[in-house]
């Protein structure tokens, strides 16, 4: 969320990123609120006139009733009487009116960081760098789910009796390879400096609007019915919610935090080729990256955070390359972003399994988030990176580590996690 005072003196600048992001139907928003702003600050200056006389009023009626006038006191009073009551009025509408510019606040999206390509879509992101030699092996990678059965390792049909689709059982080395991932993805940042956290798993709604847009709320959370609660759909909505309406002291920062959760989401609006299988489900488990900074280290922390996903996936023999998002491709709140993607030999392409961003002081406005430095307040930033998210991980894992033969390696750096074995031998 921008600052209104930005708003009110940048207006031309707010309405190009608007148009860079091709949301120009939200154009109207920036002249809307730039007249409820006048109207809201001549109101509050009216009423803190009042305020004002009242107390001046006040101090004249104990005078005048110490002096024995009566009749002088009641005309006063009737006076202040009549102050208090457009006071009321005056406080109605300022309240009405915060009410209104913080709803259209919330739609106007963040300023985007000035290397962000212009683009519609994702159609239009760029690729950034590629790390490792993508192969195509000279024998068949079966579907990952076909992978998965053969070592007797997914339920799909048992998953859709239980809870519909977009959920399964991983079972047997393909349920321990997954949390393999998780824990080797643990302790990768571990040593990395970041401090691991379990958060909860459910948020307030004062959270949820304060991490996302209303467009991604209602794309992708779970309300729970009857309670002020939603399932997150990432660890970094509760993580980040961690410091809402805090000061937090400046030789604090950074705070660099490494989370592990479920996640669920809608996938309210997702299609294409690839729903099939574990690649778009409701439920899956991940380890992220968090950053709470001061705002001239934030651009540091951006590429820290995405070269750690793709030293991770480097270290378990996975080709990666890294994308910039472009403008229309970025959510509301964020300033820059890019996708680590790894390589699917099946495909004979990348695909998504991660996402890294720097969302500057968007969230720490909605949420409160103030640094105490010297003699002086000012908001944090914040930034978020996915580590790993198996199940969509296993993917790229089994298509890039599978061989002829059926069996799968296991790296040298997971062999720790999964009993010392280095390889994987089907039942099927």
């Amino acid at each position: 969320m921008l600052d209104i005072k930005f708003v009110r003196e940048n207006p031309e600048i707010v309405k190009q990123n608007i148009r860079n992001k091709f949301q120009e139907k939200k154009l109207p928003l920036v002249d809307e609120v730039i007249a409820l702003d006048a109207e809201n600050r001549a109101v509050m200056q009216e009423a803190d006139s009042l305020r004002g006389n009242r107390n001046k009023l006040s101090k004249q009626i104990g005078g005048l009733m110490a002096k024995g006038q009566k009749e002088e006191a009641e005309r006063v009073k009737a006076q202040v009487s009549e102050q208090g009551a457009r006071l009321g009025e005056l406080e109605q509408k300022e309240n009405e009116l915060a009410e209104r510019i913080k709803t259209i606040m919330m739609t106007i999206p963040n300023i985007i960081d000035p290397t962000v390509p212009i683009g519609k879509d994702d159609s239009e992101n760029v690729e950034i760098e590629r790390f490792g030699e993508p192969v195509v092996p000279d024998f068949e990678i079966p579907y990952h789910t076909d992978i998965m059965e053969r070592f007797d390792g997914i339920d799909l049909d048992s998953a859709r009796r239980v809870a519909g689709n977009g959920f399964y059982y991983l079972m047997g080395d393909i349920a321990r390879l997954h949390s393999a991932v998780i824990a080797y993805a643990r302790d990768f940042m571990i040593d990395r400096g970041f401090t691991y956290v379990v958060p909860p798993f459910m948020i307030r709604s004062d959270v949820v609007t304060g991490v996302m847009s209303f467009a991604e709320m209602d794309a992708m959370m779970y309300k729970i019915e009857g309670e002020d609660l939603y399932l997150i759909g990432t660890s970094e909505h509760s993580m980040i919610g961690k410091f809402i309406d805090q000061i937090v002291p400046e030789e604090a920062l950074p705070y660099t935090l490494t989370s592990y959760s479920p996640c669920f989401r809608k996938e309210k609006g997702a299609h294409g080729l690839e729903e099939r299988g574990v690649y778009r489900i409701h439920q899956f488990e991940k380890q992220e990256m968090i950053v709470v900074c001061k705002p001239e280290d934030s651009k540091m922390w951006y590429d820290r955070l995405w070269k750690n996903t793709v030293d991770l996936f480097r270290s378990l023999d996975i080709p990666v390359r890294t994308l910039e998002c472009c403008s229309g491709d970025l959510a509301d709140l964020k300033v820059k972003s890019c996708d680590v993607e790894a390589w699917s030999p099946r495909q004979k392409k990348y695909f998504e399994v991660g996402s890294c961003s720097n969302l500057g002081d968007a969230q720490a406005r909605r949420l409160k988030i103030r640094v105490q430095g010297d003699g002086k307040k000012y908001l944090a930033h914040t930034l978020n990176n996915t580590v790993v998210a198996p199940p969509r991980m296993l993917i790229a894992f089994l298509e890039n580590n599978l061989c002829e033969d059926g069996t799968v390696k296991i790296p040298v750096a997971l062999r720790p996690y999964m009993g010392g074995k280095d390889l994987l031998i089907p039942k099927k």
